[in-house]
């Protein structure tokens, strides 16, 4: 299995960005995937999930703010990050929690958000 992760870079605090996630290996479609970040100093933690059915899960700290998508044709999986704040700044990782009792991590994606 690997996940790659990309469309990561330096925004202005207020600016956008979408993450991209390519997964192979994996039958993407019937999988839970989604994004986790972890910030200098900080442990890692749960920004989306997405279900095989579309159903979403946002942390507190990204609700309203950031969307999470899917495209199963392509084996993609997306972050779209609006209003984007200096406390987003993290390295961005996709994860599949469970694909035959085992848990995947791409290798991330730095995002820097300027004040």
């Amino acid at each position: 299995v690997q996940l790659q992760a990309s469309g990561g870079g330096l925004v202005q605090a207020g600016g956008s960005l979408r993450l991209n996630c390519r997964a192979s290996g994996i039958k993407f479609n019937i999988n839970t995937i989604g994004w986790y970040r972890q910030a200098p100093g900080k442990q890692r933690e749960l920004v989306a999930m997405i279900s095989s059915g579309h159903t979403t899960n946002y942390s507190d700290s990204v609700k309203g703010r950031f969307t999470i998508s899917r495209d199963n044709t392509k084996n993609m999986l997306y972050l779209q990050m609006n209003s984007l704040k200096p406390e987003d700044t993290a390295v961005y990782y996709c994860h599949v929690p469970n694909f035959r009792g085992t848990s995947f991590w791409g290798q991330g994606t730095l995002v820097t958000v300027s004040s």
